[in-house]
């Protein structure tokens, strides 16, 4: 208990929070690393994975490439990154190791999106006379809003709790907290470290309440009582 009570006098410190390197500026860099992975790989796996959906084509391959993107640590990749000469050290190789953690659950939940839609109304769309362009984009992206939404809150979450190993190659973001917790040692430092923690979890927590309710207001209101109904 007093390790949890020194956690939340040195988190009210008003001097942690104001201080170069303090709570606010790296909450801005964890903030700024995990929206630029995030948007990054929105844009490369949403077309992908809505247009795989569309022809219904290449799902095998879709599921092997995200448990393959999962199955490689994120610290390895943290690790890799910066000794490639075009990558080079700072917040790049961190984005773009974040960016490939992301990818899998937007790429999976666009093209189930897109295949969860009737046959029927896509065949009615296409009798229309809708182009193949057509129906993906006025028909099938619509509908595929509530899986896409889901894919991103998912993503999201998971992006802002992982951006905390940025602090192993000195990235910025909330784990500098518990990185430097853990240089002063666990005697020392241990509030700091649960300070740390207690930061990142309140950050997903809050993220994923807000995205929870952007998923509601992006899904429409017949969609809703659809999800409601099952």
């Amino acid at each position: 208990m007093n390790v949890l009570s020194d956690a939340f006098v040195w988190l009210n410190d008003p001097l942690n929070w104001t201080i170069r390197g303090g709570i606010a500026q790296l909450l801005q860099e964890h903030l700024w690393i995990s929206a630029a992975s995030v948007l990054l790989a929105c844009v490369l796996a949403w077309p992908l994975g809505l247009w795989l959906g569309h022809i219904g084509k290449g799902g095998g391959i879709m599921v092997a490439f995200a448990n393959l993107t999962r199955a490689i640590p994120v610290v390895a990749l943290l690790t890799i990154f910066p000794l490639i000469a075009a990558i080079g050290f700072g917040q790049r190789p961190i984005i773009l190791a974040l960016t490939i953690f992301a990818i899998p659950p937007l790429l999976a939940n666009a093209y189930l999106g897109v295949r969860q839609v009737d046959p029927g109304v896509r065949e009615a769309a296409k009798g229309m006379g809708l182009s193949p362009w057509q129906v993906l984009t006025k028909v099938e992206l619509p509908l595929s809003i509530p899986y896409l939404a889901l894919g991103f809150r998912t993503a999201a979450v998971q992006v802002l709790a992982t951006a905390t190993l940025a602090a192993f190659v000195n990235g910025g973001g909330l784990g500098m907290i518990i990185s430097r917790g853990f240089g002063l040692g666990m005697a020392s430092g241990g509030d700091q470290i649960l300070a740390g923690g207690i930061l990142v979890a309140a950050l997903c927590l809050v993220a994923d309440g807000v995205l929870a309710l952007v998923q509601r207001w992006v899904t429409p209101k017949p969609l809703r009582r659809q999800n409601v109904a099952a």
